[in-house]
This record gives structure tokens, C-alpha cells and sequence, in this order.
């Protein structure tokens, strides 16, 4: 038996070029999440409990990523989830959250609160626009207030007819001091809802990564056992712009038949499946019809599948081969693992990665779900491996509601562990560092864009001595 050698990112550099690049703006992170996706920046947020839900992927989308809302939930509440990133920046929301005028304010709270909006549209049983309600509507009532909406609500209400540009809209806003512009038809039915919030993001983050619509784009992942076809089916109809099939040996039998089940049902359906570190499994899901694959086994900072099972292929190597048969197929790969800083990043997309996706990168920020802990007088957050006891745990409770000491004790054989990860503040900074970089490496290997590094790179095989060199050295720090 043969062995070949493994690489990951700490064992090589990229050989700096030519470069007539005078400028990182000059600079172009245009490139494709999947066959038919694009994306502005190369970088996902991972379908991680403690990484990715509606604020993380609101973040990410608004700086040109996407992020990848986690399955560890209820159907209903991962459909929720995203359709909390569809309505976060739509410049039209389609079908506005409503309440009857015969309903109580406590019933108007309890919607706002569970839907997270400042304001409702009232409206009759017809569909049909009576007036709005607002947090300055009913300010200083109490949460278990029992008047009625149309006691509160205000009548007169500005509206506007479908087809109105945007800066007809900005004119009535200001002119009228109002925050929310129903859309109505001339029949007073309601067609949709514009805020200033919304116009206010539009302009403020020009770099977004957007759907037909306008909208920021998201992920979700499923499955491959149980309601993963159900799961599927909603997230498609709550507009998702991509699905992921999320198992941690995508080279598997069970993988490719639940890639072939949600393309035949779904045939439109853009499709990410892996996890994978081969050739021979990343052609096998793109025959399998995946639009693109992720690869990565055992790589990431709380992954322990390499201790408990002694299988994977380090990252860099697992990319190379991948990509090779990526860019054969026109299928794009995405680097999945093991980035823990920009130059990682730089040398995946260079090995032929699209994308990259991060978590642990991401763990600990403003956006990420969970509570700030304090501890020794530091802040933290929960940072955890799909695959740890805990995490395992808890999907199986949302999944049934309890936990079977009779299940099969294989389902508990941990390949993550849990941890700690210091608190970092907002996302966006992170993101702007890691572009940065990425941007700054494209320069020294004179290229204009990701693709034209691929082209570019050259990788060198570097020592001990040359990683220690690497770093910062001779001093204190």
C-alpha cells in the first residue's frame, strides 16, 4: 500500500508574482457559491447551531456572503429563520404581517414580538387595508392590554400604488414623516409594504448579495433522514435560495440518495452536499447532481473525527483534489474547515476553492446565536462541533422532545467537542479583516480576481524552521 503525503495550509506558501495591482480596491471577490449563485465575497457562514441563524445571515449577505442557517430546528422555526433574512431586506416585502381590528392589542404584541417587527397593517377579512398599528400607537399600553386594535390603531393611513420607484417612495416617506408605506391595489387590498429601514439598508450596503427580488440571499441545511424532504420542500417555498445536505460523510451512500430524491422532486432546487475529501467523492455527488460540493473531514478547530475514526485528508490536499474535478464539471467546491485566518482563506481559494465556509472564525461575535458568558473576567461564547454529545443531544430533543436511553448508542459517539471562544464584537469587522486579506494576497500573486490567482498560484512546500519564520519572531508579543 502506497502513502501519500497530506498537506494543510501551514505547511505551504504562495510564491508572490508580478503584480501591477497598486491598489486592493483594484481587486475584484466576485465569485460563484454554487453553479447558479454568485456571490460578492467568498465567504459562507456555516451551518453551525452556535454559528449561523437569521442575524448572522442578515450580516454576512449585507457584506456579499451568505450564511447558512443551521438544521437543529424545527421545520417551523428554521423556515422562520429564514424568512426572517428575506424580509431584512426586501425593498418590497410581499406579504406584510397583519392583524384584524377585532383583535386585542395583547394579541398585536404578541405578534410583533414573535415575528420581531415595530408595526403591523390592520386589515379586514377581505384582505383589505383598514389602518396600521405602530409601537407609537400603542406606547405605554401594557403587554396584556385587551383593547382592541381598531381603538388604537391609526385610520388615516398614506399609501401608494404597486410600481412605485424608489425615489417616489423616498419623497413620500420624508414628505409625509413616516417610517412604513403600505402598497395597495385599487381595491384596497394589500400588495406588499416599503420602510424607510429597509430603503435606509439598500443604500448603505451596496455590496449586498441579493436574490431576483432584491432580497438577501440565505441557505439551509438539511438532512439525510427523517423529514428531510418535508424540511426541504418548506425552506424551498419560504424562499431559500440554496440547500445544503448536511452530513459529515457526504461520500455515502445515504448522501447521494437524498441528493437524487431532492432533484427529482425539486429539479430547480440549488443543491450544496458534503461534507467530502476526495476526488472520487466530490465526483460522485456532482453525478449525482449537486450544484456545488463542500469539502472538509476532520479540519475544523472542533472537529475530533480524525481522533475518534483515524479518517480524513488534510485540507489543503482534500481542496486540490476536489477542485481538480470541480473546474473539469464547472461545479464550484467549497472549502470547508481549517481557515483560521486570511491567509488560510487566500490559500484555499487558491487551491481552487470558490468559497470558503467559517465558523469558528464567526463563533463568538455579536451575530452569532447564544449569550455572552463571562469568565476570569473575560467575555466568551459557546462555540460547538455538530457532531459533539451536546449538540447531538439537543437535536434529538427539538426532534422528539426527549432522549431514548434505548437509542442506538452509536448516535452518541461524539466526532466534536465543545468549547469556549473569546467574544469578538461585530461580525462586520471580522469580515472586512479577512477580505482585506484575502484582497492583499490576490496582489502579491498578481491577480485581479480569485480566478485569475487560481491561474496564478504556485505553491511552495515549506519546513518547521520556514513556518516558524512565518510567524512573528525575536519578539514579544
Amino acid at each position: 500500500m502506497g502513502i501519500r503525503e497530506g498537506l494543510t495550509f501551514d505547511d505551504v506558501l504562495l510564491v508572490p508574482k508580478f503584480s501591477n495591482i497598486t491598489s486592493r480596491s483594484q481587486t475584484n471577490l466576485t465569485t460563484h457559491l454554487s453553479r447558479n449563485i454568485s456571490l460578492n465575497i467568498p465567504i459562507i457562514s456555516a451551518n453551525m447551531d452556535t454559528v449561523t441563524e437569521s442575524f448572522m445571515a442578515v450580516t454576512i449577505a449585507r457584506e456579499g456572503g451568505i450564511g447558512i442557517i443551521h438544521r437543529f430546528l424545527t421545520i417551523e422555526q428554521e423556515v422562520n429563520e429564514v424568512l426572517k433574512v428575506k424580509r431584512s431586506g426586501s425593498v418590497i416585502i410581499e406579504n406584510p404581517y397583519s392583524v384584524s381590528p377585532e383583535q386585542t392589542i395583547q394579541d398585536a404584541f404578541t405578534i410583533m414580538n414573535e415575528k420581531e417587527v415595530s408595526g403591523l397593517l390592520v386589515t379586514d377579512s377581505n384582505s383589505k387595508l383598514v389602518g396600521i398599528l405602530t409601537e407609537r400607537d400603542v406606547l405605554f399600553e401594557p403587554s396584556d392590554c385587551s383593547k382592541l386594535v381598531k381603538e388604537l390603531m391609526t385610520k388615516d393611513v398614506v399609501t401608494a400604488k404597486p410600481g412605485i420607484d424608489l425615489q417616489q417612495t423616498k419623497e413620500i416617506l420624508k414628505n409625509n414623516r413616516i417610517e412604513k408605506l403600505p402598497i395597495i391595489d385599487d381595491e384596497n387590498h394589500v400588495k406588499g409594504l416599503i420602510t424607510s429601514q429597509d430603503i435606509s439598508n439598500l443604500e448603505k450596503y451596496p455590496n449586498a448579495s441579493k436574490d431576483q427580488k432584491g432580497r438577501p440571499l440565505v441557505g439551509a441545511a438539511v438532512g439525510v433522514k427523517g423529514d428531510f424532504m418535508e424540511r426541504t420542500e418548506a425552506l424551498i417555498n419560504a424562499g431559500t435560495d440554496v440547500i445544503v445536505v448536511d452530513i459529515a460523510h457526504g461520500h455515502s451512500e445515504n448522501a447521494i440518495n437524498t441528493i437524487k430524491n431532492i432533484k427529482k422532486a425539486f429539479p430547480d432546487c440549488e443543491l450544496i452536499a458534503g461534507n467530502v475529501a476526495t476526488a472520487e467523492g466530490a465526483e460522485d455527488l456532482i453525478k449525482a447532481g449537486v450544484d456545488a460540493v463542500k469539502v472538509g473531514v476532520g479540519s475544523g478547530s472542533i472537529c475530533i473525527t480524525r481522533v475518534i475514526t483515524g479518517s480524513g485528508v488534510p485540507q489543503l490536499t482534500a481542496v486540490l483534489d476536489c477542485a481538480k474535478v470541480g473546474i473539469d464539471s464547472g461545479i464550484p467546491i467549497i472549502s470547508d474547515g481549517g481557515t483560521r485566518n486570511s491567509g488560510d482563506a487566500t490559500k484555499a481559494l487558491a487551491a481552487g476553492a470558490s468559497s470558503i465556509m467559517v465558523g469558528s472564525i464567526l463563533g463568538g461575535t455579536d451575530e452569532s446565536p447564544g449569550s455572552t458568558i463571562t469568565k476570569n473576567g473575560k467575555r466568551f461564547k459557546i462555540y460547538r462541533g455538530m457532531a459533539s454529545l451536546t449538540a447531538s443531544m439537543g437535536r434529538k430533543t427539538k426532534e422528539s422532545g426527549t432522549i431514548e436511553l434505548t437509542d442506538d448508542i452509536n448516535d452518541y459517539v461524539a466526532e466534536g467537542v465543545e468549547a469556549l471562544v473569546p467574544y469578538k464584537g461585530s461580525v462586520t469587522d471580522i469580515i472586512t479583516q479577512i477580505t482585506g486579506g484575502i484582497r492583499s494576497g490576490l496582489s502579491y500573486c498578481g491577480a485581479h480576481s480569485i480566478k485569475q490567482m487560481q491561474e496564478n498560484a504556485e505553491f511552495i512546500k515549506i519546513s518547521r524552521a520556514g513556518f516558524a519564520e512565518s510567524q512573528p519572531h525575536d519578539v514579544d508579543v
